[in-house]
């Protein structure tokens, strides 16, 4: 598979071609993100990709999506909590500053993370965490990638 996917990553969640997607969600797509420098990091992706932001979205739409988000960072937490001791917290941010349709990451965060950015926004990092290869998604974050979707199989409490 190409990376054309990259192109359009709602229209190829939908059609079933975009290899991130963890879980098709009510509002969205749960999707693991394209690096990896914090293992678990997760996206959840609009079902729509003419919504860009949340406010565009219909209240029982709204709603739902920000439900998925709360389902997928359980899920992220979870499954990191039990892959590494060091788990601390996770992060949701719903941003729109880059890509132009509404998404929301869930940044799981760790003791091991340099003090100095533990404790701020995931942000920060030096630009080389989100370019370097030995980051970039793949086979080496199976494990963690079956442990959030199993997450997401759980029936809700």
């Amino acid at each position: 598979m190409t990376d054309d996917w990259r192109k359009d990553r709602i229209g190829s969640a939908l059609r079933g071609e975009n290899p991130t997607v963890l879980r098709r969600l009510e509002a969205g797509f749960a999707v693991v993100g394209d690096v990896q420098f914090l293992p678990g990091y997760s996206l959840l992706l609009v079902d729509d990709p003419a919504v860009r932001r949340l406010s565009e979205l219909p209240r029982r739409k709204r709603l739902a999506f920000l439900s998925d988000m709360d389902e997928l960072g359980e899920a992220v937490e979870r499954a990191c909590a039990r892959l590494d001791p060091a788990f601390l917290r996770i992060n949701l941010e719903i941003l729109g500053n880059t890509d132009p349709f509404l998404h929301a990451h869930v940044w799981p965060r760790f003791a091991w993370e340099p003090a100095g950015l533990v404790g701020r926004p995931v942000w920060l990092y030096p630009r080389e965490k989100w370019t370097d290869e030995q980051y970039a998604l793949g086979p080496r974050h199976d494990a963690v990638r079956a442990a959030i979707g199993r997450e997401l199989d759980r029936p809700a409490p």
